[in-house]
This record gives C-alpha cells, structure tokens and sequence, in this order.
C-alpha cells in the first residue's frame, strides 16, 4: 500500500526572532525561522520546523523546488493534504 504524500507551497522568512508556522499566505502557508538564509541553514530550520508541528519523521519531509528562494515547495511522505492543514493550522 503507497503512503500517502502532499505538497505545500511556503513563503520562508529566515532570520526571525522564533521559529513559527505564521498562518495562511495566498495558497501556501507564512513560515519563520531564526536560521540565516545561508549554507542551507534556513533550508534545514523550516524542514525541521515543519516535521515538527506535523509530527512526521525529518525523513518524510522534503525540499522540493526553492533552495534559494523565499517561496519553497516540500513535500510530505505519511500525511494527506487535508491533514497537513488541520495540523499547521493549530494553535501552538
């Protein structure tokens, strides 16, 4: 049986003050992170972030498209589309 996946689009701002889930951001979702856009640390802080507030392994959530952008696309291996939302939209 194939797990399921999905993909979320992101609008990344590296250096904040707090790692966050900010809300909805046109069809993707607002993400910050105290990371520097640099060596692919910011990179590693939203999938760490991300796998995180999803509960999903490190290894279920992939970069995409975007390494040196501020709009990303990742993928998720083990959690539908639906899921995702009800899980980063929660209050944390």
């Amino acid at each position: 049986m194939a797990r399921s996946s999905t993909r979320l689009r992101l609008r990344v701002s590296p250096g904040a003050r707090a790692n966050a889930v900010v809300g909805k951001y046109g069809e993707g979702w607002k993400v910050r992170v105290t990371a520097a856009p640099e060596d692919g640390k910011a990179n590693d802080a939203v999938l760490r972030l991300l796998a995180e507030r999803l509960e999903l392994p490190i290894k279920s959530v992939t970069l995409v498209s975007g390494p040196s952008s501020r709009d990303k696309i990742v993928e998720l291996t083990g959690v539908d589309a639906a899921e995702a939302e009800r899980r980063l939209g929660q209050p944390r």
